[in-house]
């Protein structure tokens, strides 16, 4: 297969699970991606709800599910996610 037409999917780096996270949590809260900094808390700077932090998963394991089969994020973890740090520190775990 000629090089041009082969598309190999490398690992994602911290920073592009940075950009997928802030991505799709700017759609799901309808704000600029500008504004979601790495140390944004969800509750207390984006005011993210719960039922936006579940969407944030789905399109998360979404997203990700082409470079890692069945790339999941346990229910159980998901009261350890409190900021957009933690969900990039775990995604970037996992797919590590």
């Amino acid at each position: 297969m000629p090089a041009e037409t082969h598309m190999q999917r490398d690992p994602l780096d911290r920073d592009e699970i940075l950009g997928v996270v802030r991505d799709r949590l700017a759609e799901i809260l309808e704000v600029d991606p500008s504004s979601i900094k790495e140390g944004s808390s969800f509750r207390d700077d984006l005011d993210a709800d719960s039922l936006a932090l579940i969407e944030l998963v789905e399109a998360i394991e979404e997203e990700l599910s082409d470079r890692s089969i069945d790339f999941r994020i346990d229910d159980e973890d998901l009261e350890d996610l409190k900021s957009v740090r933690d969900a990039v520190d775990y995604v970037h775990t996992r797919l590590g």
